[in-house]
């Protein structure tokens, strides 16, 4: 939904696992290639809580400088990429749902090309929600 220079999605799944085993998984950045096809090196510049800086890159392109703006231990965290005047934001969170946990990613994007780029970023996240569930779901983290 494109609406005031804002071009918004939000995903969300849910899972039988804890939402603490889902947060294990969410905050160890070094390991989200573990579930998330779309990183293929990671790096981050200090401890995952609000201002560190991490690089991210996927497959076969160039590496991304983002920062995580917010960090809500347990319920989740926002992160911000920005590229030139284009900055997309994405809000991962854990709300505890039934007996597990319902995971969502939202994402805004403003700038040139928002919708366009909003878009191209958030195609993965079903998989990607999925994913994570599946893992938080084997206990692994």
């Amino acid at each position: 939904m494109f609406e005031n220079g804002v071009w918004r999605v939000a995903h969300s799944r849910e899972t039988d696992a804890s939402p603490a085993a889902v947060w294990r998984l969410m905050s160890d950045i070094l390991n989200w290639g573990r579930w998330n096809a779309g990183i293929a090196a990671i790096a981050i510049d200090g401890s995952f809580a609000a201002g560190t800086w991490f690089t991210m890159t996927p497959p076969g392109e160039a590496p991304l400088r983002c920062r995580l703006v917010e960090v809500r231990d347990g319920e989740g965290f926002i992160d911000e990429t920005q590229v030139g005047d284009l900055v997309v934001v994405v809000d991962h969170r854990i709300v505890p749902h039934g007996k597990g946990a319902r995971i969502t990613y939202a994402l805004e994007a403003r700038g040139p090309e928002a919708a366009a780029i909003g878009a191209a970023v958030a195609a993965d996240f079903p998989d990607v929600l999925a994913s994570l569930a599946r893992l938080a779901e084997e206990g692994a983290a």
